[in-house]
């Protein structure tokens, strides 16, 4: 009874504080209004959470990396993955050394494969945590398509490298050769085992389908399964559970557009994975904050394993990391950004064409702020052993904690204050209009549905007769389809698109009166609750189209 108490208390503070970051008059990031509730009911309640980390993992990782990996736009993360991956595995791996080194000289009593896994866990970024700071200064969207990218990959590579340095840590030995080899294994079979999973259950799925029809309950149901199926697998074969996830998200994408879902399946499914995305990375944050109150009871105990009495040492040493990352984010931004530009001239790019001669240091501090940590670095550090193999306790284990949890809360708030400053007015390279792009797929479809009502209309009056009314009812639906790309001609487009605004805006009005019409009905109790049921789906579906 106590742990349904527990889950619940923590279900209601993330709803809670959705509420109350929406409330606040200044723009406060939702993770911190969470790790503030979660902070008053640890220290207002008898009830405590006791985090199993191998089961900590397993529960929170895999759908959070899968749902990133499945809705991250493929075609912006091909477009600047080289971008991408100097930041999720050059920076990743400059940061795991660099950080660790440095964490093992200002620490001394950390040894030093705890502090590798301490520079492990916090150098995966939370774009999630970096949205949510910005909501009220939109981040350009290339910026973020670039941030996602990054956090997709980096999540893998800071968590391998964290599974790397707690080896090192259990048996006291590390081998580079030995690691390497490793690494291909743990990251090559992890990768494919994430894409086997995803593409045979895909067409056991359709296979079932075709036969049988569909269910949309069990469809939703085996889209949350396959992440969990797919770590579980990979870590069976001790590969990477983290980069199996990853993989079969990425494939899911690839997967679904052969094997087309019913509409209403799609739209369950969204809703779905958009609460579990909402709860998971809510329920870590208000964790976080949970576990805040016992971390900080414990801050003396833990100050003495660095050597010092005075608490404030702790605060100094989540600062200076805090100033480490963002100095080795910084340059390396910097120096990749300057790489790219002298690639593009390189291959007959225009400075113009590159739209910056030299990199904007606006931009790179920007990109070096929004390297916030979050659900992930939180979710690694809490996996850490709880012992040795000898069964002594797991070295400087609560000090870790205490930085990570430290260096999460210090770059959030650092990032809520510097972000806005540097978005405002931020301008990017231009990004090319999609526009045409998508004109051109309209009219492609419009002229195929022309094609394929003509034939259906061709076969009903042949099998049936009264050509006349299939011809009628037919050419009303190839009315609309003529209209939109009689819309999309180059000298009707604008007038066309201003038209499709005042309809979409006069539509909401009518949606907004016939609601209020159907409450009044409701409250007479005029109508019953199968036809409420009905118009109210039908009246959700129109304004959905209309405001998507």
């Amino acid at each position: 009874m106590e742990s349904v108490s527990v889950v619940l208390f923590l279900l209601l503070a993330v709803v809670v504080s959705g509420a109350v970051s929406r409330m606040l008059p200044w723009s406060v990031p939702t993770p911190l209004v969470q790790i503030l509730l979660g902070c008053v009911i640890g220290l207002s309640t008898s009830y405590s959470v006791s985090l199993n980390p191998e089961l900590f993992l397993l529960l929170f990782l895999p759908p959070l990396l899968f749902l990133d990996g499945w809705r991250i736009p493929k075609d912006e993360l091909f477009k600047d993955v080289s971008t991408v991956v100097e930041l999720a595995l050059g920076l990743v791996l400059t940061t795991v050394i660099g950080m660790g080194l440095f964490i093992n000289w200002m620490i001394p009593a950390m040894p030093l494969a705890v502090a590798f896994a301490l520079a492990a866990v916090v150098s995966p970024t939370d774009p999630i945590a970096v949205s949510a700071i910005a909501a009220r200064v939109p981040i350009p969207k290339r910026m973020m398509h670039i941030l996602e990218g990054e956090s997709l990959l980096n999540d893998a590579s800071g968590l391998v490298c964290l599974r790397f340095a707690v080896a090192a840590a259990l048996t006291g030995t590390f081998s580079a050769g030995g690691a390497a080899l490793n690494f291909l294994w743990v990251a090559g079979a992890g990768l494919v085992i994430g894409v086997v999973v995803t593409l045979v259950v895909s067409r056991a799925k359709a296979w079932v389908t075709r036969r049988w029809g569909e269910d949309t309950g069990s469809q939703i149901l085996v889209s949350l399964l396959i992440p969990f199926g797919s770590y579980m697998l990979a870590e069976h074969f001790h590969a990477s559970g983290i980069l199996a996830a990853v993989s079969a998200g990425v494939t899911m994408t690839f997967a679904e557009i052969s094997r087309e879902a019913m509409a209403v399946t799609r739209m369950r499914r969204n809703s779905v994975w958009d609460t579990i995305q909402f709860t998971l990375n809510g329920i870590i944050f208000v964790l976080l904050g949970e576990q805040l109150p016992a971390i900080l009871a414990e801050a003396k105990r833990t100050v003495a394993l660095t050597g010092h009495t005075q608490p404030g040492w702790l605060a100094l040493y989540v600062v200076a990391i805090v100033l480490g990352l963002a100095a080795l984010r910084f340059a390396w931004v910097w120096v990749s950004l300057k790489f790219t530009i002298l690639r593009k001239r390189a291959n007959g790019a225009k400075a113009s064409d590159t739209a910056i001669s030299t990199p904007n240091w606006r931009l790179v501090a920007a990109m070096s702020f929004a390297g916030v940590r979050g659900a992930i670095t939180l979710a690694g550090v809490l996996t850490l052993p709880l012992v040795l193999n000898d069964g002594t306790p797991f070295p400087a284990r609560d000090l870790a904690i205490f930085l990570a949890a430290g260096v999460i809360i210090v770059s959030l708030v650092l990032a809520s204050i510097a972000l806005p400053v540097l978005l405002k007015d931020l301008t990017m390279p231009g990004e090319p209009s999609k526009q045409a792009e998508e004109d051109a797929a309209r009219v492609n479809t419009a002229e195929a549905a022309i094609k394929a009502i003509e034939r259906h209309q061709h076969r009903l009056a042949e099998s049936h007769g009264d050509a006349d009314r299939y011809a009628a009812a037919g050419g009303r639906v190839m009315d609309l389809y003529r209209e939109r790309i009689e819309g999309l001609s180059e000298d009707e487009r604008d007038a066309a698109r201003e038209q499709e605004r005042l309809f979409r805006d006069f539509r909401l009005v009518g949606l907004k009166a016939e609601r209020a019409a159907l409450g009044e009905l409701i409250r007479k109790r005029n109508v019953g609750s199968e036809t409420i049921r009905k118009l109210t789906r039908e009246l959700d579906l129109s304004e959905a189209r209309l405001r998507g």
